[in-house]
């Protein structure tokens, strides 16, 4: 059987194949470009690791300094608390002292009521259910106050403390230097965080302490203002029954 003539013409002018497939055309002209790329890539994919790395603690720094700040704002607003509560535990234990001073008045009122009847009348006698006890003693304020002072120096309301020795920072170079200068700042963020904490955790106590105090106080000032009302009442109605003589 013949062969056509264009057959083979066609087999003739093709150029014959390799045998081996992973033998590349440009073996005898060094190394390729594709041979390069993945050095150049494994730097950058660790530069971008490192980049990563640095922004992500940058991010918790400034996570870190904003628990900071907003524990500085409460403290400011427990302040301004633990104050309103001092005030009012003033106000409590001075108007209790007006309330024995109203007393001192009411016995003295009490006695010229009691010899107003005349010669041939009865003499009155005020009723008295239980004896004025006013204000406890100030030494416990006294102490509390004390405490409250250097609470309100502990947290800079009075003369600031100093501040903690600064050490020379050098400027980072490295990602390892960078992420470790991060780090230093946020262990410092997260010691004064600690403190401020610290603190708030006092003026809590101090809080409920003074609460406590104050309506302990309350109970014999309740008391002592009902037997005020009482002893008022009697004398009221001694005084117009001598108006209707």
């Amino acid at each position: 059987m013949s062969v056509p003539v264009y057959k083979k013409q066609y087999s003739l002018g093709t150029p014959a194949h390799k045998t081996n497939p992973f033998v590349s055309d440009s073996d005898s002209e060094g190394p390729s470009r594709e041979q390069s790329v993945p050095v150049r890539r494994t730097n950058q994919s660790v530069q971008e690791l490192e980049d990563y790395a640095i922004t992500k603690a940058q991010e918790t720094t400034h996570k870190v300094n904003d628990c900071v700040r907003a524990a500085e704002a409460i403290r400011e607003d427990a302040t301004q608390t633990m104050l309103t509560l001092h005030r009012q535990g003033e106000q409590i234990m001075r108007s209790h002292q007006v309330a024995a001073d109203i007393e001192q008045d009411l016995t003295v009122s009490e006695k010229l009521l009691g010899s107003l009847g005349g010669l041939f009348s009865k003499s009155w006698r005020p009723k008295r259910n239980q004896q004025i006890k006013g204000p406890v003693s100030g030494n416990n304020y006294s102490a509390t106050t004390a405490n409250h002072t250097e609470q309100r120096w502990k947290l800079g309301i009075a003369p600031a403390r100093q501040e903690r020795p600064s050490h020379v920072q050098t400027t980072p170079v490295s990602a390892m230097e960078k992420n470790q200068a991060e780090r230093a700042k946020q262990d410092d963020a997260l010691s004064d965080l600690c403190s401020t904490l610290g603190q708030l955790k006092e003026m809590a106590v101090d809080m409920g302490t003074e609460i406590d105090r104050q309506n302990k106080a309350l109970v014999p000032f309740s008391d002592d203002v009902d037997e005020l009302n009482f002893r008022l009442k009697g004398a009221n109605q001694w005084g117009r029954r001598l108006l209707g003589k």
